[in-house]
């Protein structure tokens, strides 16, 4: 019998596991080669995952060992409740292994975090032509018909 994908959240010690799926999610959303992240900015992210002052998290799934999949959370203010919401700020799972629940297990560990900090909302935003996501986020959230934008500083 397989042991079930876990989640949970990530350890100093996960770093080198957690790499491979933070690049591929940035190549995902066109952020490689010239495009890439600049190393420091994903040195800051990696350790204010790990500083408890932060209101960030970051959770992977690991699967027979070896990690498989990420979800990234920030707990921010709101104008409109005193309790915290939660943006998902990003989610990645393995090409290879997508369609097996790892998605879905990601996000309902995150609906379990954010909770546990008293926040009262979970949302994140996705690409229009990211299919096979909206698929999941149908079954698991509600698409308000939000349109976002945003302006480089």
């Amino acid at each position: 019998m397989t042991p079930p994908t876990l989640v949970r959240p990530v350890s100093q010690d996960d770093q080198a596991a957690w790499r491979p799926l933070w690049d591929g999610y940035n190549a995902f959303y066109g952020r490689r080669g010239e495009t890439a992240l600049a190393e420091h900015i994903t040195q800051t992210t990696w350790q204010r995952f790990l500083d408890p002052a932060e209101p960030m998290f970051a959770l992977v799934a690991e699967d027979r060992g070896s990690l498989v999949g990420l979800a990234h959370g920030l707990l921010h203010r709101s104008m409109t409740r005193i309790e915290p919401v939660c943006y998902l700020s990003d989610l990645f799972t393995l090409e290879s292994l997508r369609g097996r629940g790892i998605g879905r297990l990601l996000i309902e560990a995150v609906y379990a975090q954010a909770k546990a900090a008293g926040a009262w909302r979970v949302y994140w935003q996705t690409q229009e032509s990211n299919a096979a996501g909206r698929l999941l986020y149908d079954k698991v959230a509600q698409h308000h018909g939000f349109i976002v934008y945003s302006k480089e500083l």
